[in-house]
């Protein structure tokens, strides 16, 4: 069997397929690079799309076929899109988990966006190595390869979020939609011995950015001037929810110190303080006494 045949729920939310699907959209052209078995086209076709794919494995290539319109078998990383589908062609480039697999995806999608019709877009599904799994493990000391997820062992490259925003850059695109997955860091396929971990750590490392981000799903442009003012509003929208977060944490502190002079007011009224008001007092003036006959 395909490594990467799967099954999919075009209408689970918490997936990088449902995302992919979303952000595509109906009654499009599409070229799926990457298409495996073809998984992704047959739900594609299914909501009118029109589906070329490119795949790099034969056998997987020919399962593919019945779904798609023009099927290319070959290697990304020297395949010429322009020559093999011509210019224009497509009004959606997509990237389910392919580009890891890449030595230079950069180039790879630099080569690709010639094929992308005026106003087209590119849907990328990539996963994130800053994910909480990753970093409890390799504060074990540990990084070890799986089959599948987040460190396939044929993964080549590796990102973040702000590293994906890099490559995108490095394309001449910019990312106008960036989607999620989720997943808890004790719930995936990086092993983790939390019995061996300090107290507090797994917590602490839940609330860290992104570390419950399992994926990202972006839809990007080519970087003009609209994609321009689409970024500076995603960067506004982003700083406006760090501000608030501040925000918070100075709520809950204030909060804080208003229980805290609350329960020392309450404090101060109780019958045991009263009663240790007079000797503190007298304990005062001894003090100042003494004091006052060494000087």
């Amino acid at each position: 069997m395909f490594q990467y045949d799967t099954a999919i729920d075009p209408s689970a939310e918490n997936t990088s397929h449902g995302l992919l699907l979303a952000l595509v959209g109906g009654g499009k052209s599409v070229l799926d690079l990457g298409c495996a078995t073809g998984y992704l086209a047959e739900a594609l076709a299914a909501r009118g799309c029109r589906v070329s794919g490119v795949e790099l494995v034969p056998e997987a290539a020919e399962k593919a076929r019945p779904f798609l319109e023009r099927l290319v078998t070959g290697d990304l990383n020297e395949l010429d899109l322009v020559s093999a589908f011509g210019p224009m062609s497509f009004d959606v480039l997509m990237c389910g988990d392919v580009l890891e697999h890449l030595a230079d995806p950069a180039a790879v999608l630099r080569r690709a966006i010639p094929v992308l019709a005026p106003g087209g877009s590119v849907v990328i599904s990539i996963p994130n190595v800053a994910h909480g799994s990753i970093r409890l493990a390799l504060l074990q000391g540990r990084w070890q390869y799986t089959e599948t997820g987040l460190l396939d062992r044929t993964h080549l490259r590796f990102f973040t979020l702000r590293a994906l925003d890099e490559l995108l850059a490095a394309a001449g695109l910019v990312a106008v939609d960036v989607r999620r997955t989720t997943a808890d860091p004790l719930g995936v396929e990086v092993a983790i011995d939390e019995e061996d971990l300090p107290p507090g750590v797994v917590d602490w490392v839940r609330s860290r950015p992104e570390a419950l981000t399992y994926q990202f799903v972006v839809r990007a442009v080519v970087d003009d001037a609209d994609a321009a003012i689409t970024r500076l509003a995603r960067r506004a929208t982003a700083t406006e929810g760090e501000l608030q977060s501040v925000e918070r944490q100075l709520d809950g502190e204030r909060n804080r110190r208003l229980s805290l002079e609350q329960d020392l007011a309450r404090l101060r009224m109780t019958p045991a303080f009263t009663l240790l008001d007079r000797p503190r007092r007298w304990y005062a003036r001894i003090r100042r006494a003494s004091r006052k006959v060494v000087s």
